[in-house]
């Protein structure tokens, strides 16, 4: 048990983001230090990368392919090993270009002779001009010098993870590194399994940093941040070395993927290695559990806590129900402590808009806590995070961007919120514009009418760059099923006024959705080619539907003409699950055409073809008209 004072160290488990820090430690700090408690934090995703891409790192993945009969490299590590040496004496220079630190070493990389080039790069033959010129040429133009060889080096660094999968670990990868270990996985057996099995160099390199962490800090408690599945056991592993380290050393695992899947937590192995499990927004669990270790607060008296109980060895999950830290009084958010100036601003797709998420470091902010609107049948809208909506003024929100400002020297925030409400944005604009504030902004909202033309060109005078809504699957019938609360025409409508105020539009789709039909794809996919030639949207990416457990559609699907498929006995995780759709179609098929159209329209290619030759198998002539954007584009309504 730790004694007084309390040291509490807040990890960014691997693998999350490289180009900027996932905002979780960095809300968790800064309430912690606005308690008066001793905080720091620490992002082991950007350090277990830099440590294996790196001169030494790199020479140590050469040891381990050497150790390998030579008939079971990949082509990946076939043009590692052929190229070592290249590799070796370039690394460290393109990681200093990556992190901002050697912008003139762009030249050398343009020159397509300084990098050795693997696989990867075969992605830029679909840009080869008729003339055989440079490939890269028409998306960058003349003054792209720098986003040219930001996008080959970004190619380079992914030639190095194929290496890393290949050869190394089957499951690494930059975001979603063993996400199939976690994710929706009814037992803890398969983490289980590969918590025990020996360490490999990836592993080996995360306990080193997880130990150098340790030092550092001393912590008494450790706070391990999990948002996505593709964290989870990487987290497991830093808490297992914490435990050999150290047994009294208190963990605690929280975060998106705890918040929506493990909600039904039963299997007592978890808690050899976390002590404790907290559910929903973390301030008040934590402030709780941090009494509770000071002798002031009773294990009864514990706030959305799953552990282990001392005689029984059986979870028991204990909830004093006590009310959430408003949104208004959790402090700050403080990167103090990251490595902000060791970021990769990484460029994978040449789209503008696409980008964003990838390059450049954002700080990230929530402009309001759950989401206001809380009715599309596709979205959890019964957990916390989304279902409890609260906000703050504009001037406290406004405060918490200067002191951000102030700390990073960075002007540039990334608004994280479910779906930002427009009267929220529109006072905090106003704020914005009369504080001089002169930062860049970019978040996620609904495509509602409430986005006039007006309120765009004020949101673009405050700072906003870019937009990202959700239009799901464009189709009126569908969007209404989904009680998304908007229409094909208005989505139109309001994209283009962003657009016409210089803002760039993301839309995110859907296909596969409960009673979807093929000629729903096809008509989906000839608006939103219209969406694009009308430069409404200028990126999007479609998605499977995923039904959960948690969502309208997988509490009621009567109501959406489907049947669930059984589960499991469930111990450990728990969100996805499969669903029977009476439609019968293969929505995988046509996901591939999807996905091979929208990549194309980003680029401004195949604008004018009609919309079925983007599947390899007969699809119906679509039933939309040709001009059905223009003409919403001149309606107003």
């Amino acid at each position: 048990m730790p004694t007084l004072p309390l040291r509490v160290l807040s990890i960014i488990a691997p693998m999350t983001q490289l180009n900027t820090p996932y905002p979780s430690t960095a809300y968790l700090t800064g309430f912690l230090r606005s308690r008066g408690i001793t905080a720091f934090q620490e992002d082991l995703a950007l350090a277990l990368v830099l440590r294996l891409l790196s001169s030494d790192g790199l020479r140590a993945v050469a040891e381990r392919v050497a150790a390998l009969p030579a008939k079971t490299y990949s082509p990946t590590v076939q043009a590692f090993v052929a190229q070592q040496p290249r590799y070796l004496a370039t690394i460290g220079p393109v990681i200093a270009f990556l992190q901002g630190r050697d912008s003139t070493l762009a030249h050398r990389i343009v020159s397509r002779n300084f990098l050795p080039e693997g696989p990867r790069f075969s992605s830029l033959d679909v840009y080869l001009d008729e003339d055989g010129g440079d490939p890269l040429a028409w998306a960058f133009g003349a003054l792209g010098l720098h986003d040219r060889a930001k996008h080959l080096a970004t190619l380079y660094l992914n030639d190095l993870a194929d290496v890393l999968r290949d050869a190394i670990d089957s499951r690494f990868e930059f975001v979603r590194y063993a996400e199939s270990l976690a994710g929706s996985q009814p037992t803890f057996d398969p983490l289980a399994q590969s918590l025990s099995a020996p360490l490999n160099l990836v592993d080996e390199t995360l306990r080193d940093l997880t130990t150098e962490a340790l030092t550092r800090h001393a912590p008494t408690v450790v706070l391990l941040s999990v948002p996505f599945p593709g964290t989870v056991y990487a987290a497991f592993r830093i808490a297992q070395t914490i435990k050999a380290q150290d047994p009294t050393i208190v963990t605690v695992l929280g975060g998106g993927f705890v918040n929506t899947e493990l909600r039904e937590l039963q299997d007592p192995r978890v808690f050899d290695y976390i002590d404790y499990v907290t559910l929903d927004a973390g301030e008040r669990p934590l402030q709780s559990l941090l009494e509770h270790l000071q002798g002031k607060r009773s294990r009864q008296r514990l706030v959305r806590t799953f552990l282990r109980d001392h005689d029984t060895g059986t979870v028991q999950y204990v909830n004093m129900v006590e009310p959430d830290i408003a949104f208004a009084e959790v402090g700050t958010p403080t990167w103090d402590g990251l490595p902000l100036d060791r970021y990769l601003s990484l460029l994978d797709m040449l789209n503008p808009m696409n980008r964003l998420w990838s390059d450049g470091r954002w700080n990230k902010l929530t402009v309001a806590h759950g989401c206001y609107w809380k009715k599309c049948s596709f979205c959890d809208i019964n957990l916390d995070y989304i279902g409890r909506y609260e906000g703050a003024s504009a001037k406290v929100l406004a405060d918490r961007i200067d002191t951000i400002v102030n700390e990073t020297g960075q002007t540039g925030f990334h608004f994280v919120d479910e779906a930002a409400p427009p009267k929220s944005l529109k006072a905090l604009a106003t704020e914005l514009i009369e504080r001089n504030a002169g930062i860049s902004w970019w978040g996620n909202i609904r495509f509602e009418k409430t986005f006039s033309p007006e309120l765009c060109e004020l949101l673009a005078n405050s700072g906003c760059i870019a937009i990202s809504g959700g239009l799901e699957v464009a189709s009126d019938r569908l969007l209404s099923l989904m009680k998304k609360g908007v229409s094909v025409g208005q989505v139109a409508r309001v994209t283009r006024a962003f657009t016409d105020a210089g803002i760039l539009v993301h839309a995110y789709l859907m296909y596969g959705f409960p009673t979807q039909t093929v000629q729903d794809t096809v008509d989906a996919l000839e608006y939103v080619r219209q969406l694009f030639e009308n430069d409404c949207i200028q990126s999007g990416f479609f998605h499977r539907f995923v039904c959960t457990v948690h969502s309208p559609v997988g509490m009621n699907p009567e109501e959406y003409g489907v049947t669930l498929e059984p589960l499991p006995p469930v111990t450990f995780a728990k969100n996805d699950i499969g669903f029977h759709d009476p439609t019968g179609v293969d929505h995988d098929a046509l996901g591939k055409g999807l996905k091979k159209a929208i990549y194309n329209y980003m680029h401004g290619i195949g604008l004018d073809e009609d919309v079925r030759t983007w599947f390899p198998f007969k699809v119906p002539r679509t039933t939309v008209a040709r001009n059905y954007i223009s003409r919403a584009l001149n309606q107003r309504g």
